[in-house]
């Protein structure tokens, strides 16, 4: 098996991708729109992919956030809110929010367990803050940590009730950049003080199964790497400072924060100290430069993606997803009259 997570370029695996994903054996794959046509052809995808790849708990990775992040959409699937809608009740009356946000975590894990997906990149732990992009905006679950980490909390919980792993992200913290990473290289220029704020959330939650790296430069930790290429920012702030021992995956290699070609990208990833890297587009000649820099997961990644995956091995009783939304909509409703 090799530390990488892959994408595919189509709604059925091509022969040339078959070829690949036997012959490289990624750890696992993430969809995006661009594979999703409705229910069955997307069970059929991820059936096929578990097939291929042997594994009952094969990592099938979304961002189906809610709000403007949404791969699966309607009218095939329900839409489902921003995470600043839980911000806004939690205002109002904090254990609203708080069940709100699990309600919703436990209907959105049962619509993507239905057709096969076991890992949503959910909860953010981003901590909003003012003048920055807005690239994070609404999909931050609010500007004060503590609140942050609880609805966060509440959302990973309620995956992994439905049988789905949460990914937190994106670690140590996206809120104060003022570029978006998927265009640029952000650099934030906070105090290690101010930067206490941003590490709180993740803190408080450093038992999450996953979390996600940010393409961030953060000057008091690392003036010349952003987060997914310093091996100082993830050994001295992420596993030592904040004391995540889960599984650690890179953003997105084709995101334009980073330089090079891409095989540099997967493999400065991974020694800098992620246990996996993250290639979306689907695109061949990309995967296969991925694929050709980087060796075996290490036998501590592989324990790593094994424990995070064996935490939803049992899943919970739980109602409808119907019931389930109608019980978020109420919490919403009252905290509006």
């Amino acid at each position: 098996m090799t530390p990488l997570f892959l994408g595919l370029a189509g709604t059925v695996l091509s022969d040339e991708e078959r070829a690949l994903f036997r012959d490289v054996e990624p750890a696992g794959y993430i969809l995006f729109k661009r594979n999703i046509v409705d229910r069955p052809q997307l069970r059929a995808l991820t059936d096929e992919l578990r097939s291929l790849a042997g594994r009952a708990e094969l990592p099938i990775l979304i961002d189906q956030e809610g709000g403007r992040v949404a791969r699966m959409q309607p009218p095939e699937w329900p839409a489902f809110p921003a995470p600043a809608r839980f911000d806004a009740v939690y205002e109002v009356a904090p254990v609203s929010g708080i069940e709100a946000a699990r309600a919703n975590a436990r209907a959105l894990g049962l619509m993507l367990a239905d057709v096969g997906i076991t890992v949503d990149c959910l909860p953010l732990l981003d901590v909003r803050q003012p003048g920055a992009s807005d690239i994070i905006g609404d999909r931050a679950l609010g500007a004060e940590p503590l609140r942050v980490a609880a609805m966060g909390r509440a959302t990973i919980e309620g995956l992994c009730d439905a049988g789905v792993v949460g990914v937190v992200k994106h670690m140590p913290g996206h809120g104060r950049a003022l570029v978006d990473s998927h265009l640029d290289l952000p650099v934030v220029e906070a105090s290690l003080d101010e930067l206490e704020t941003d590490l709180a959330p993740f803190k408080a939650l450093k038992w999450a199964p996953m979390a996600m790296t940010a393409h961030v430069v953060y000057t008091a930790w690392d003036g010349e790497n952003c987060a997914t290429l310093s091996a100082k920012i993830i050994s001295e702030v992420i596993r030592n400072g904040i004391g995540f021992d889960g599984l650690l995956m890179s953003d997105d290699l084709g995101m334009h924060a980073l330089k090079g070609d891409f095989g540099a990208r997967a493999s400065g990833a991974l020694k800098a100290g992620c246990d996996i890297a993250l290639h979306c587009s689907g695109d061949m000649a990309e995967m296969k430069a991925c694929a050709a820099a980087v060796t075996e997961i290490s036998a501590q990644s592989r324990a790593r993606l094994d424990r995070a995956m064996a935490t939803i091995a049992e899943r919970a009783k739980l109602p409808p997803r119907d019931q389930l939304m109608a019980k978020r909509d109420a919490l919403f409703a009252a905290t509006e009259a």
